[in-house]
This record gives C-alpha cells, structure tokens and sequence, in this order.
C-alpha cells in the first residue's frame, strides 16, 4: 500500500491521533503548570486544563478529523453539546483515576495523570467517532 493510499484509508484515525496528541501534550503541560509551580490542587487542575482542552479538541475534530458538514447555528450547538457532554464524561473518568492514584495510591500527579490520558484520548475518539460526528446514512 502506498503512502497516498495509507492516509487516505486511515486519514480520520492518523489525525485523529495527531490532534489527540496535541491536545494530550496541552492537557499534560497545562496540569503540570497548575500543580507544580501554581501549587493547584490536581483535581481543580484538571478540571481548569480539560475547559481549554476541549475547545481546542472541538476546533479540531470539527474542523478536520471528523470533517463536520453541519454550518446551522442549531445544528452547531446540538454538535457542541454532545461533544462537551461526551467530554465531560471522560472527565469524570480521569478525576476518578486521578482521585485513586494521588489521593489513595500516593502516587505522583504527572504519572496518573498521563495513565487517565491514555484512557481519555480512546473514550474521547469512541465518543466523537460514535455519537458526536456520526455521519448520517443517506436514503436512496
């Protein structure tokens, strides 16, 4: 399979793992300014990163992994909203890891928080993949 071919087949996956990255390292910088030289408490930190996090991973996966034909101010909003409400979903997810791995386990913040990551980028990519910019079956 040739190159052109490769990202043709895989493009969503591959940019989505891009941009998942991105906001992956944002999440993780932002966390580490907050808990380290801002001395936040790592659950308020993560819910301030995740605020910023989120409309930069909106922006994104509209814009040009999932490719989101929808332009009508209603149809914006109800796709923003699912995509926050999903969001919030694996927000709640990651502050129950973080909770149990620095409150019970006494494990450093940076190290649970990158393990609630990985389990955030695949609820995230099934959630906006699934429910959120589901591509609608056209009738014949």
């Amino acid at each position: 399979m040739k190159k052109e071919e490769f990202f043709r087949k895989y493009r969503e996956q591959i940019l989505y793992l891009f941009f998942g990255g991105l906001t992956t390292v944002l999440s993780i910088s932002l966390f580490w300014l907050f808990t380290g030289p801002l001395s936040m408490d790592p659950l308020i930190a993560n819910v301030i990163d995740w605020v910023a996090c989120v409309l930069f991973a909106y922006l994104t996966n509209r814009t040009w992994v999932f490719k989101s034909g929808t332009n009508e101010p209603g149809g914006v909003i109800k796709e923003m909203s699912a995509f926050f409400l999903g969001r919030v979903g694996t927000l709640l997810m990651e502050e129950i890891v973080l909770w149990i791995g620095i409150s019970l386990l006494k494990i450093h913040p940076l190290p649970v928080k990158i393990a609630g990551q990985v389990l955030v980028v695949i609820g995230n990519y099934v959630i906006s993949k699934w429910f959120v910019f589901r591509k609608e079956e056209k009738q014949e």
